[in-house]
């Protein structure tokens, strides 16, 4: 039971609110700790993995850059910048967001974007400062409300977007699965029906996107 401490750690650090980088990390040693490995065998362990995957050096290089990056006033360099650009809304800010973020994913750049490297310290704040720029009172819900729907688009790009790409997990997958079924799917045809599907999803965010923009301008007109 202990080595399930890391999902502990997780959620007691996101109820907290202490940086979201610092919580992965300690969760992942505590784990380890827990499961009777040393630091030597947990960085062993992530190595071998590199090497089988060649992914986990994204987490090595990225997650202290980002770390050092927003000690450094990433955030607020990034709400500068929309501050700075009059025609960026909240609206066009997150749609062009999930556009980009369903054009990697469905190339395959998976890793490229995502919560904590991107969403955390750029794109929130920026959206952020968005809602301000039509909203100079924003409320504490309302900013929480913003910070939900950048994650959520982030969601949505990726979930809608990476089926699109034939060697993603997701479509072997589902080739899987129906073939027990008696289905032989080839999965180009799956890649080619997720497109349609992935437009979908992107007219449809991009539709609440836009309701969210305008109901942040009506609570500033009743107020």
């Amino acid at each position: 039971m202990l080595v399930l401490i890391g999902i502990v750690i997780i959620i007691a650090g996101f109820l907290l609110r202490f940086n979201p980088l610092l919580v992965i990390m300690a969760s992942a040693l505590a784990t380890g700790l827990a499961a009777g490995l040393d630091v030597t065998a947990i960085i062993a362990a992530f190595g071998k993995a590199f090497n089988d995957t060649r992914y986990v050096s994204i987490v090595w290089i990225v997650l202290p850059v980002i770390g050092l990056l927003e000690a450094y006033g990433l955030q607020q360099h990034a709400r500068s910048l929309i501050d700075r650009m009059k025609g960026a809304t909240l609206g066009r800010l997150l749609t062009s967001y999930l556009l980009l973020r369903q054009a990697m994913s469905a190339i395959g750049l998976t890793s490229v974007a995502g919560h904590p490297q991107t969403v955390r310290p750029l794109v929130a704040p920026m959206a952020e400062a968005a809602a301000e720029a039509k909203n100079d009172a924003l409320t504490e819900d309302q900013r929480e409300e913003v910070k939900a729907f950048a994650a959520a688009t982030d969601n949505i790009g990726l979930f809608f977007g990476e089926d699109i790409f034939l060697a993603i997990g997701s479509i072997l997958l589902m080739k899987g699965l129906l073939e027990g079924y008696g289905y032989n799917i080839e999965p180009l045809h799956l890649s080619l029906w997720a497109i349609p599907t992935a437009i979908a999803a992107f007219l449809i965010q991009g539709f609440r996107l836009r309701r969210l923009e305008r109901r942040m301008r009506k609570r500033e007109a009743g107020a």
